[in-house]
């Protein structure tokens, strides 16, 4: 579902702190377990979580159809309501998916929001192939839009939406002002537009294109930063000016399996802040070789990268926390632990520690894709996209 499954086909086709710290799963790993309990459900494919100053969680939806993307806003009770529906979404070969919001931060009054690729391309005349398409659901595919809510967007009744109308008028850069039932106003902005695609000559598709497709985001002072799943890339924002830069591109990785393609993408799907670094997730292209996948630190100061947590099958997200000793540890989440088997191998959330020890915090997650840590009741909370649904799991570092 969503653009994380057109993520996962992408990277098929196109032949898919501060120490040396590398952390591998070589660690004690505790009895597997499953403290779960759902929280909210109904979710249209939600994408991303984050936990906001007052406790709430601000969850990105890829939509169910045509520019039916939604941002929500939900208490720790599980009560839900709509922040902004209307957001750009559409469908997206090869299974005909839709893809939107995704990757989402928050600064002060400002959540800035990434849209995915949308449905930017079309099947090729060739399997395995893309080409542009003349008549996208949206002119903001690919993009970053910045709200200001007023009051705050825990303070909020919420309610507003975005029109077709209101998605072209977002395209010339102006603002746009919108107005919910109770009075309050939320200010739209187009923070900055990728490119909506590259060519990718492809033997008998001249016009082959490998699309642009945001999946998380990062802000630090006056910088975003970007992770682009399909185009192995990081950018670099400046969200006063909108001016945006590809900060590096991670290269292809030598395929383990004796199938599959020789090299293969690696797909960074998420990203968090890390000091002055940049913490990046992978979960590489088909065939999704075990132990191949990792979490990588990004200076930023010269883009320079290494590995921090190695040996995963489809590293997710991330989380960077503190123990009791004030010491760095890294919450993980993988989508699968086996991307190839049928029925899928179980999803799971781990702790990493910097001894190299590892804690199952639960494998048996659904589908899951983003998680955040909620300071005001010590929970960690967990988007699964094909469910629909948000999972609450107890902290081991609270």
């Amino acid at each position: 579902m969503i653009r994380f499954k057109k993520l996962l086909c992408e990277s098929k086709r196109f032949s898919l702190f501060l120490t040396a710290l590398t952390l591998a799963l070589t660690g004690t790993t505790a009895q597997a377990q499953c403290p779960t309990s759902v929280v909210a459900a109904g979710l249209k494919s939600p994408t991303k979580i984050i936990s906001t100053p007052a406790g709430n969680l601000l969850v990105t939806e890829a939509g169910t159809g045509q520019n039916t993307g939604r941002i929500s806003i939900i208490d720790p009770a599980g009560n839900r309501r709509t922040l902004l529906d209307g957001l750009p979404s559409g469908f997206a070969p090869p299974e005909n998916h839709p893809g939107g919001p995704s990757g989402l931060a928050l600064k002060g009054r400002t959540l800035y929001i990434t849209i995915g690729g949308g449905d930017q391309v079309l099947a090729g005349p060739l399997p395995g192939t893309e080409v542009a398409n003349p008549n996208p659901s949206s002119p903001l595919f690919s993009s970053v839009l910045a709200l200001r809510a007023k009051p705050s967007v825990d303070e909020t009744a919420g309610g507003f939406a975005l029109t077709l109308a209101d998605h072209v008028n977002l395209n010339t850069g102006l603002p746009l002002n919108l107005t919910n039932a109770a009075g309050e106003n939320l200010e739209i902005e187009l923070v900055t537009d990728f490119a909506d695609f590259t060519y990718e000559f492809r033997p008998g598709v001249p016009n082959a294109v490998r699309l642009s497709n945001p999946f998380g985001a990062a802000v630090n002072g006056k910088k975003l930063y970007v992770v682009d799943a399909s185009q192995n890339a990081v950018r670099e924002v400046d969200i006063n000016t909108g001016e945006s830069r590809i900060l590096l591109t991670f290269p292809k990785r030598v395929n383990t399996l004796p199938f599959g393609p020789p090299v293969i993408d690696s797909v960074p799907d998420s990203i968090r802040m890390f000091g002055k670094h940049l913490l990046v997730t992978f979960l590489t292209g088909f065939p999704f070789p075990p132990g191949q996948a990792d979490v990588r630190r990004v200076n930023r100061t010269n883009n320079s990268h290494a590995q921090l947590i190695g040996g995963l099958t489809s590293a997710i997200d991330v989380l960077p926390v503190k123990n009791s000793s004030n010491q760095d540890q890294f919450i993980v989440l993988e989508f699968s632990t086996s991307m190839t088997s049928q029925p899928p191998a179980p999803r799971r959330l781990r702790l990493f520690d910097s001894l190299g020890q590892i804690t199952v915090i639960a494998d048996c997650l659904v589908s899951p894709t983003s998680v955040a840590l909620n300071l005001s009741d010590g929970f960690l909370y967990v988007t699964e996209i094909f469910t629909g649904r948000v999972i609450k799991i107890p902290s081991p570092v609270m």
